[in-house]
């Protein structure tokens, strides 16, 4: 076996052949400089670059939107008054409530946000809505099946029901002479205060349920019956 050690056999071990090490020349095609590209050329090749950048935002995009439809985007944020519905079935017939439900948030309610002496929508954002599938009796006022507004109008002392025929209303929109009536409300003592506002039905019977509005330390109700 050759020595490699010395750098004339270094050459002979790397041509084992033994012939002299030729050493390589590129031809005149081989050092031909780099094709320069025309400048409509490299404007092509921006605006494809360009191009495609577009493209990879809009598929960003388009997925962040389906992600979004998918409740998967980003987590949902809790509403300030949430929408509730509070229903019952009476008699055969089915008695709804849909309203948003405010919250205290530390501020004083009844005589405070919820001042005394005006009418006030019984809950946030839209009119409160009363949807009854038969006639009814609250209290002593006789209210006819189809769509109407809860009304109230608090005070420190009796508190009173409105039923309104205006619907599909905001509900800082009150209008008088569309009334179906106002019934006295009667109270409940709370042992604690309750942080969001509700609207229940409770002690339900066969022909009657007892209607009560909560909210703080305030617990105002009216019977309702089948006529």
């Amino acid at each position: 076996m050759e020595n490699c050690a010395t750098g004339t056999e270094v050459a002979n071990c790397n041509n084992p052949i033994g012939k002299e090490h030729t050493p390589f020349t590129p031809t005149a095609t081989e050092m031909r400089p780099p094709m320069k590209l025309h400048p409509s050329h490299r404007r092509f090749a921006s605006i494809r670059a360009l191009a495609a950048l577009a493209s990879v935002a809009l598929l960003a995009a388009s997925t962040s939107g389906l992600n979004a439809q998918m409740g998967g985007a980003r987590p949902a944020t809790a509403m300030p008054s949430p929408p509730a519905t509070a229903s019952v079935t009476l008699g055969g017939s089915t008695i709804t409530i849909h309203y948003n439900s405010p919250q205290m948030r530390g501020r004083k309610i009844m005589g405070g946000l919820v001042p005394y002496g005006k009418v006030w929508r019984t809950g946030a954002n839209p009119a409160t809505t009363l949807i009854t599938s038969a006639p009814l009796k609250f209290g002593t006022l006789s209210v006819p099946a189809g769509t109407h507004t809860l009304f109230t109008l608090p005070s420190a002392e009796v508190w009173q029901l409105i039923v309104n025929n205006q619907t599909g209303q905001w509900g800082l929109t009150y209008n008088q002479s569309m009334d179906l009536g106002r019934i006295p409300m009667q109270a409940r003592p709370m042992s604690s205060a309750q942080e969001g506002m509700s609207l229940s039905f409770e002690n339900t019977t066969a022909t009657s349920t007892e209607l009560h509005m909560r909210w703080e330390t305030t617990d105002r109700y009216v019977t309702i019956t089948v006529p």
